[in-house]
């Protein structure tokens, strides 16, 4: 047997006997070089909880220390991109955001179901359609969910007041969404929201059928000449012909400056959102906000970051890195900490019935959103995901944009993504 497979098989067993990492903080050593470092790249807030649970972990395990590598979101995921293409600088933990694992995972993540990790028999821990999300091509489970985005629409109840609209008259449907939206920017001069994009990427998430992805099916079939993409693009065109969009993209400084000047009257995200509202882009705001579940009692996942393996690091650390990686996913206090201290709504079921769910957020004026949040997370359906849905949300995006800037018909628009994406997905 090979040296090194032989040393990370008996890291493996010791890892698997430790109860999820738990069972050497009650007095089972690991043994392990007073030298091993334990490298986690990650991006805000995955790298920030890593290091924040660093500590807790390195004391269960003598001589282990952990190293994080943080860059900026598109900076990581390209940097991954690279060290997973090359075989150069991978680290022994890769956190990923959801709309990457269809591409990652095509071989160079760790099979997870696989001995000594057997993580097949831990996914009911997860919220369920966390699991659909992180199972690649042939059924392999590329990575274990830290924390997710259930679908939110948050609005400025001070504006609705202001123009008589009531937040029912927002989620009642899409159309009334729209109705509502008019309304406001004739009272106000506010936008609904800051580009028809928002709604159409959300819209395009309801109605998934079971063995449907958001743009591919499970035998490859390309679904965007369906009927959710011919509405999400009918809704988006009527926000433009409204003008109820302030045409500014998301994370733009024209964003940000309407989130603080009340400009933008709702946003289409995920629960976190409210964390950098409250922290960064519109502290100022605060008591203005209100949340609502999405529109036409849509659910939709927005987002959501996962813990992964690359196939081709150091085997020696593997087991390591799985200990660690369950340590931030499976224990229950580590998920709350993480909840409590980073806003990281927690993938984790166990964490369900915590006090903490109930409790008033003071920049939504009190109001016990994660209650709703929680709900949502609940009724979410798992959409399977495909190595080309990236690329294939490019294409929609652009196709989108002919739309509503040049006056192409959504038929044809459609029907040109439609061809684009049947070639590619035969590659």
């Amino acid at each position: 047997m090979n040296p090194q497979r032989r040393q990370f098989n008996l890291l493996a067993a010791q890892a698997l006997l430790m109860g999820h990492g738990l069972a050497s903080a009650e007095g089972q050593e690991k043994t392990s070089s007073p030298t091993t470092t334990l490298v986690v790249a990650a991006f805000p807030a995955v790298d920030a909880i890593a290091k924040a649970a660093a500590p807790a972990w390195e004391k269960a395990h003598p001589g282990v220390k952990v190293e994080v590598i943080s860059r900026q979101y598109a900076d990581h995921h390209t940097a991954m991109t690279t060290a997973l293409s090359t075989g150069v600088y991978l680290p022994d933990v890769m956190a990923l955001e959801v709309g990457y694992l269809g591409r990652f995972g095509r071989g160079g993540l760790q099979d997870l179901r696989q001995a000594p990790f057997n993580a097949t028999n831990l996914t009911a821990n997860f919220v369920p359609y966390t699991v659909q999300q992180a199972t690649a091509g042939q059924g392999s489970l590329v990575a274990l969910p830290t924390d997710i985005g259930p679908g939110t629409l948050l609005y400025r109840q001070d504006l609705l007041k202001q123009a008589g609209v009531t937040p029912e008259n927002l989620t009642r449907s899409w159309e009334s969404y729209l109705e509502a939206g008019i309304q406001i920017k004739a009272k106000t001069g506010a936008y609904l929201l800051a580009h028809a994009r928002n709604l159409k990427d959300i819209v395009i998430r309801a109605g998934i059928q079971p063995g449907e992805g958001l743009y591919f099916d499970q035998n490859n079939r390309v679904l965007v000449q369906s009927p959710r993409f011919v509405r999400a693009f009918e809704l988006a065109r009527k926000v433009r012909q409204n003008n109820l969009d302030a045409r500014v993209s998301d994370w733009s400084n024209e964003w940000s400056e309407g989130l603080r000047r009340g400009t933008l009257a709702t946003q289409l995200s995920g629960a976190w959102l409210v964390a950098h509202l409250s922290h960064w882009l519109a502290p100022q705001t605060k008591g203005l906000w209100r949340a609502a579940q999405l529109p036409e009692g849509n659910w939709a996942a927005y987002g959501g970051s996962f813990l992964a393996i690359p196939k081709n690091t150091d085997p020696n650390k593997k087991a390591l890195a799985w200990d660690f990686i369950q340590y931030l996913t499976l224990q229950r206090s580590q998920q709350l900490s993480a909840f409590t201290q980073f806003d990281a709504f927690p993938s984790l079921l166990s964490t369900f019935n915590d006090p903490y769910f109930e409790a008033p957020i003071p920049f939504l004026g009190g109001q016990p959103a994660r209650v709703l949040w929680r709900e949502a997370a609940q009724h979410i359906q798992a959409v399977a995901v495909h190595r080309q849905d990236t690329f294939a949300d490019e294409v929609i995006n652009t196709e989108l944009d002919k739309v509503l800037d040049q006056g192409k018909d959504i038929p044809t628009a459609l029907a040109d993504a439609a061809r684009l994406l049947e070639r590619r997905a035969l590659r």
